[in-house]
């Protein structure tokens, strides 16, 4: 921890909801599949028995947020209509029929005769989650933490206040019909909660951040507590020489258009210098019919791109319709790019040449790295894990879409039969080392 500048120390009554939580935690690391299987299935049907009261809070929202000048990307998360709103519940539902995440066995060993070893998965025990906009989110963290045994505090943005109201007012009906307790969920609703959450070091056992790159960048420099999340989603495709055009051309424009204020569009295209020209000459008109603002070198400006790139837009996540071109000369000087200007979000190549991509997936250090497809693929659910908490780019797992398997560590248990490290020593004993 760097700094704790401005940090209000955690009120009484935080410290008391705190303490319900982790409390909550620990009956629920002990429940078993079936209950919490149950407990999600309850929530979801709460959840769409409220649906309208949800829908409702949500377009309050949206209004006061329009009203406050809130960014066309904030308001594009904080939109929950019925669709997505129907969407969110079935990947609740896709949760609860997930594999147990907790109990399994991961490691058995004797030791020696009459010593066992095992490493078995346990919860994390109470995440702390900050967000900003996308209420949804509040689902699909709270069906992930109760499937794998964690009690979560929740802090959404101001912006979307009533949504996360009603949306945990619906999980905490749903709880109420299960064998789990309401307290495993708990919501925060004001800017010094959020703030005094990073200090709650004795009950929070992980932070996860899902919001802009300041907001990450402040929790990671101000709390104790372990932080899981990404700063910043600089995603890159890169486009070959040898490709095809009409498939290129489609997967660029979902990767940027598809929804641009998500962190896995593009914000950068990277285009070989023999290929430039023709693919610029059909990927230009189809993305100004999508809206999209091109800036870009001179290079590609000699070629149709109308904007002029600055240096500061190569590092820049837009979050919008505007994208970044560049010419490069080979897939070297691709990679080079992605390394100085990238942030290990997700990077994509598109190439008919086996040699280049798998030169490309190798090299490429990022926690998704894509060949022949869009990048807006990196995603919890469409990876098939129900939901995600958020993404990590950070090198230690774990990486990319954070789902049940993220939530989860490992103890050690070792079963003897009056075993002493002494009869080791003296030779009385001795280590065989089987694994069953």
């Amino acid at each position: 921890m760097k700094s704790q500048t401005n940090i209000p120390d955690p009120s009484d009554d935080l410290i008391r909801r705190a303490s319900l939580v982790k409390e909550a935690s620990l009956f629920l690391a002990q429940s078993t599949n079936e209950q919490r299987q149950a407990a999600i299935t309850a929530m979801a049907d709460a959840l769409l028995l409220k649906s309208n009261e949800i829908v409702a809070a949500n377009e309050k929202d949206l209004n006061r947020s329009k009203e406050a000048g809130l960014s066309q990307s904030l308001l594009s998360r904080l939109k929950l209509n019925s669709d997505k709103l129907i969407n969110s519940i079935d990947a609740v539902r896709q949760v609860a029929s997930l594999p147990d995440p907790i109990g399994s066995l991961q490691l058995h060993r004797e030791l020696s005769e009459g010593l066992r070893l095992e490493r078995i998965t346990v919860p994390l025990g109470v995440l702390g989650v900050i967000f900003e906009s996308r209420p949804d989110a509040v689902m699909q963290i709270a069906s992930l933490a109760i499937r794998s045994g964690n009690g979560a505090i929740l802090k959404g943005g101001s912006e979307a206040k009533l949504t996360n109201e009603a949306i945990v007012s619906a999980i905490k009906e749903g709880l109420k019909e299960s064998n789990i307790s309401q307290e495993t969920i708990c919501l925060l609703t004001t800017r010094q909660e959020s703030l005094s959450l990073l200090c709650l070091d004795h009950y929070v056992d992980l932070i996860i951040p899902r919001g802009s790159n300041e907001l990450v960048r402040f929790i990671q420099d101000n709390t104790r507590i372990p932080v899981l999340g990404h700063a910043d989603g600089i995603c890159h495709l890169y486009i070959d020489s040898d490709v095809d055009l009409s498939q290129a051309t489609d997967i660029a424009i979902d990767s940027k258009c598809q929804y641009p204020a998500a962190c896995n569009a593009i914000e950068t295209l990277l285009v070989h210098k023999d290929i430039a020209s023709s693919f610029l000459k059909v990927a230009i008109p189809a993305f100004v019919k999508a809206g999209v603002v091109l800036v870009g070198d001179s290079y590609s400006q000699d070629l149709g791109v109308p904007n002029e790139a600055q240096e500061n837009d190569w590092s820049t996540e837009y979050l919008d319709l505007k994208l970044s071109v560049k010419i490069v000369l080979s897939v070297d000087e691709a990679m080079s790019h992605i390394r100085r200007y990238g942030s290990r979000h997700t990077d994509g190549i598109v190439t008919n040449n086996k040699d280049i991509a798998k030169k490309f997936l190798q090299s490429v250090d990022s926690s998704g790295v894509y060949h022949n497809c869009s990048t807006r693929f990196a995603d919890g659910f469409r990876y098939g894990f129900g939901a995600e908490v958020g993404i990590s780019t950070q090198t230690m797992p774990p990486r990319g879409p954070v789902g049940l398997e993220g939530l989860v560590t490992y103890r050690y248990f070792l079963k003897g039969q009056g075993h002493i490290v002494s009869d080791f020593n003296s030779g009385k004993n001795f280590f065989t080392h089987i694994d069953v």
